[in-house]
Formats: C-alpha cells, sequence, structure tokens
C-alpha cells in the first residue's frame, strides 16, 4: 500500500525503461523530471485541459521554478507510482504542483517536488491571466 503525502492523489504508474539509467547504474535525475512533467501532463489532460484547449486559448501553463528532493534511487524494469496534486492555485497566473514518486515493490517514497507553473500566452511565452477554463480546471486538489 502507498503512504501518499495527500489524500486525493492523481497516479500514474511507469516502468523505468533502460534508456533512464545513467553511467551511476540507476535512473537519472533528468529522468525524474520527465516523470513529473509527465504526471502533470496526464493530470492536465484527465482535467480536460489538452493541447488542443491551449491552442484554441492560446494559453498554456509553463515550468517557472522547481524544486526537487531526491531521497533514493530507482532503478531499471522497476515499476515507479507518481503521483500529483494541485496544492496552490492563485486565481490569476500561478498554480503550484506537488509530485510523489513512489518505488512499487517496497512502498519507498523516492523523491518529493513541487513545480510552481505560469500561465503564458503560446504566441509570445509572456505571462498572461488564466483563462476561466483554467481557473476551473486546475482546482486545488488537496491542501498543504
Amino acid at each position: 500500500m502507498i503512504n501518499w503525502d495527500l489524500p486525493n492523489v492523481h497516479e500514474l504508474t511507469v516502468t523505468v525503461p533502460a534508456e533512464a539509467i545513467d553511467v551511476m547504474g540507476h535512473v537519472n535525475n533528468t529522468e525524474y523530471l520527465r516523470f513529473m512533467e509527465q504526471i502533470a501532463w496526464h493530470h492536465t489532460t484527465e482535467l480536460g485541459l489538452g493541447w488542443d484547449l491551449y491552442q484554441r486559448l492560446n494559453r498554456g501553463m509553463v515550468a517557472r521554478h522547481t524544486e526537487v528532493d531526491y531521497l533514493a534511487p530507482a532503478f531499471e524494469g522497476e515499476n515507479l507510482r507518481i503521483g500529483t496534486w494541485i496544492v496552490q492555485n492563485d486565481g490569476r497566473i500561478s498554480i503550484t504542483r506537488r509530485y510523489q514518486i513512489v518505488r512499487e515493490s517496497d512502498s519507498l517514497t523516492l523523491l518529493r517536488g513541487r513545480t510552481r507553473w505560469v500561465c503564458v500566452a503560446l504566441d509570445s511565452g509572456k505571462p498572461r491571466r488564466m483563462p476561466v477554463e483554467f481557473l476551473q480546471g486546475y482546482k486545488v486538489t488537496a491542501d498543504e
């Protein structure tokens, strides 16, 4: 059983591929960032806010600041459960998303992280207020 840090987790399971392994023999730290982005997109799509809507609205969320605590290594072939939550929405231009990555075999937490995402215009990359669709879709899913 996974001991998630917060309730109402959005989960995704990934199996560590060979190409994620670095010279140290474990998952490279940049791969964890890919896993975090992967679940953020998965959750975004589940919320009905996929790329098609982003393009139609000329708005998107981009990572502004990410903090990661690497707690233990993962290895090729292991199943990892990735969890995410939206823990803040300022109602203007940004949301904060938390992450937890857990090894399925022993339920050990391997990573905790958070990213502040900022709404931008796709055509200029400049910060813009979130449209109504983002305000409604990116609701806080768990309190810290």
